[in-house]
């Protein structure tokens, strides 16, 4: 497949990253280069609002968006409520997810004082943006994306709005001119169509939009505790397979000790054939804020039956704070629907100027 020319440096470390996994942390230095944390740049992310996150949200994501707010200058994290509906959904259990979502980030640090944190619904100018982004996308262009390919698959076809989801995700960070954007890497084609969109709307209508760069995290993804070949997930089946950030100490104990490893006691990290024991490397090194050698280093004459209560150790360490703030939280709902009123209020500031810039050059106005 012929590979369009890029000009830009962001956009050829993207290509490299797409086309060539061995150069995934390449392209993450780069973009951590292009940082600018003492001048500029604007950080935006959402999460959707699924009830309580669990360890492999934290450390894949939610970790990173703390030490983002001392990065950047403006940093922006929306509970993403308007993407949570392209599934069916309960209204009362869709109100009471999008509070423990913001208790839950506020427990894990997002300082309100140094993040703007909304609920995205609350922001119309996210769907206007969307509509007008959507004229600009071709169906064949979001036909590609894997969301599309893995959840119509599921649901024979699904929805237009599960179609158009990364149309909306595109709004949502060129809304606020946003630089830089913290994805995994299952979402790095999604930010490429944003990218393109930022580009499309620039060559028709004159600058506005900056292309936004990913921010890539250098966290390995935490797998399920029962099967290691996937990813660790709140869909998961096996209740012992996930650890909640709500969860316990004994409930953090039961399902670490019962985690899946192999017949070698020895304490290894080699993920391709010992994925299980390597998979509690992970969260041990995590956790523990150290390195994977360490880690290892660490478990050097222990059984993976003792290794177990090592990392159990770290993750309750830094579990049960977090779990202590989120009930406390919970417990003050206005608190959190203040925190997330004025965070709206803010985003509308952003995001009011742009729009009506948008509108104008479109031709609305």
């Amino acid at each position: 497949m012929a590979l369009p020319v890029r000009t830009n440096m962001k956009h050829l470390f993207g290509l490299i990253h797409k086309f060539n996994s061995s150069k995934r942390l390449l392209c993450s230095a780069a973009c951590s280069g292009n940082k600018e944390p003492a001048g500029g740049g604007r950080v935006f992310s959402g999460i959707q609002p699924t009830g309580v996150p669990h360890l492999g949200n934290y450390l894949g994501a939610l970790e990173n968006w703390v030490s983002l707010q001392s990065q950047f200058p403006s940093v922006l994290y929306s509970i993403v409520d308007l993407h949570s509906i392209t599934q069916p959904q309960d209204p009362a259990q869709l109100r009471s997810n999008i509070l423990d979502m913001a208790a839950s980030l506020l427990a894990c640090g997002i300082d309100p004082e140094r993040a703007v944190l909304f609920q995205q619904s609350q922001v119309s100018e996210h769907a206007e943006l969307s509509w007008i982004l959507g004229c600009l996308t071709s169906m064949p262009r979001l036909r590609h994306l894997p969301q599309w390919k893995m959840k119509s698959k599921q649901k024979n076809e699904g929805s237009v709005g599960l179609f158009t989801y990364p149309v909306l995700q595109a709004a949502d960070i060129l809304l606020y001119k946003s630089t830089h954007v913290p994805v995994g890497e299952d979402q790095v084609q999604h930010l490429e169509l944003a990218q393109d969109l930022a580009r499309i709307f620039n060559n028709r209508y004159g600058d506005l939009f900056p292309e936004p760069a990913a921010l890539l995290s250098s966290t390995r993804k935490v797998k399920s505790l029962r099967d290691p070949s996937v990813k660790m997930s709140k869909s998961d089946p096996h209740m012992m397979a996930t650890i909640s950030l709500t969860d316990s100490s004994d409930d953090i104990a039961l399902k670490l000790r019962r985690a899946v490893t192999d017949f070698n006691s020895e304490v290894t990290f080699d993920p391709e054939t010992r994925p299980g024991v390597s998979n509690l490397v992970t969260i041990h090194a995590a956790m523990a804020m150290i390195g994977v050698e360490e880690a290892v280093s660490q478990a050097a004459g222990l059984d993976t039956g003792a290794y177990k209560r090592l990392v159990t150790e770290a993750v309750i360490q830094r579990v049960t704070p977090i779990r202590e703030e989120i009930q406390r939280l919970r417990a003050d709902p206005q608190h959190l629907e203040g925190v997330l009123r004025e965070g709206g209020c803010r985003a509308r500031e952003l995001a009011a100027p742009v729009l009506r810039e948008v509108r104008q050059r479109v031709g609305f106005s």
